[in-house]
């Protein structure tokens, strides 16, 4: 139960930070014998407590994103939901072998997220355009990008966070804080979906005792995560998102 709990501590955490906490939780439910999918769903209905921590941690740097989130939002529960219904109706293994090349896929476009930003940035004035216009095309990539994150999250919630923060990196002219305020709002929503999926579908396979030693964790973990992670300079909460995401990588793959 101590370790669990300090698993959930570790993943709320995390999660504020960087948005991989599942690659510590979702392994320690397996090595005490939970079944993969017992062990999925169960972490997901634990780690939403973590998410509102998370989140409200971070309520300042989502002020003036509506106007984008209002696109991102309504496609992450798109998403979820197909992601939810995915897990409950086929094998774990079909989407399990694609993370890795997701996770290193999302883990090139947060490094070269700067560089695509400026280059951005200078095509925007070279066609009069302000460096924070996102137009059509872009916005239409953003929300097509986030519905495929919320599907993939629905489905297994391993380091969907880092893949939005990639997506919205690539896409979009915004600070590393605020994409990461963004990111922690739809990672929430999306936990949210598949928990409450999996609660009307599957409630006599979730274990309500992990779920709920999970919930405990991540609630305090991502309460100190947003208050920590808020203090990093940019360049460090991507430095940050690279290393866990590397590691997690390695723990998928070996």
């Amino acid at each position: 139960m101590i370790v669990i709990a300090l698993a959930g501590f570790g993943a709320g955490a995390i999660n504020a930070l960087v948005g991989s906490g599942t690659l510590i939780t979702f392994p320690t439910l397996v090595a005490f014998g939970y079944p993969p999918v017992v062990a999925t769903m169960s972490n997901a209905v634990g780690l939403v407590a973590g998410g509102v921590s998370g989140t409200w941690g971070y309520r300042r740097e989502l002020r003036g994103q509506w106007d984008r989130l209002r696109w991102q939002i309504p496609a992450s529960l798109a998403g979820a939901s197909l992601g939810a219904w995915l897990l409950l109706h086929l094998p774990e293994k079909a989407f399990v072998t694609i993370v890795p090349v997701l996770l290193v896929l999302a883990l090139i476009l947060v490094v070269a997220g700067p560089r695509i930003q400026a280059w951005a940035r200078e095509r925007a004035e070279a066609q009069g355009r302000t460096a924070g216009h996102v137009g059509p095309g872009r916005m239409a990539a953003l929300t097509a990008g986030t519905f495929a994150v919320g599907v993939y999250g629905g489905y297994f919630t391993a380091a969907q966070g880092i893949l939005l923060v990639g997506v919205m990196g690539a896409l979009l002219p915004e600070s590393m804080q605020r994409m990461n305020a963004a990111k922690n709002l739809l990672s929430l929503l999306v936990n949210l979906v598949a928990a409450t999926a999996y609660t009307l579908v599957a409630f006599d396979r979730i274990s309500w005792a992990a779920a709920g030693l999970i919930a405990v964790g991540s609630l305090v973990g991502g309460t100190v995560g947003a208050r920590y992670g808020r203090r990093l300079s940019p360049n460090a909460l991507r430095g940050v998102i690279v290393a866990v995401g590397l590691i997690g990588l390695w723990r998928l793959l070996f």
